[in-house]
């Protein structure tokens, strides 16, 4: 992890060593690489973890509230991460 977003929000910026592997075959410019909704324990979901990527290497992790109920920052969604069904 090179940085996170100082808005506590749980973005994290990647910096990868591009010389030390080849890239994924994604094309130019940002991609979603992958992207998941969180679900808390009573079943409402509050948000989503995006994973994107740029040029085929990982670039950042962001996290997105729906909610101004709920808090959603990344010990929340280490929490709220679940496995598909």
């Amino acid at each position: 992890m090179q940085s996170r977003c100082e808005c506590g929000c749980g973005t994290a910026y990647f910096e990868l060593d591009a010389d030390a592997v080849e890239p994924a075959p994604t094309g130019p410019g940002n991609v979603v690489a992958a992207g998941v909704q969180l679900f808390t324990e009573a079943g409402e979901c509050p948000g989503e973890v995006v994973v994107f990527a740029q040029g085929g290497y990982l670039s950042w992790l962001e996290i997105c509230s729906w909610s101004d109920d709920v808090e959603v920052n990344l010990a929340a969604a280490r929490r709220w991460l679940r496995p598909p069904s």
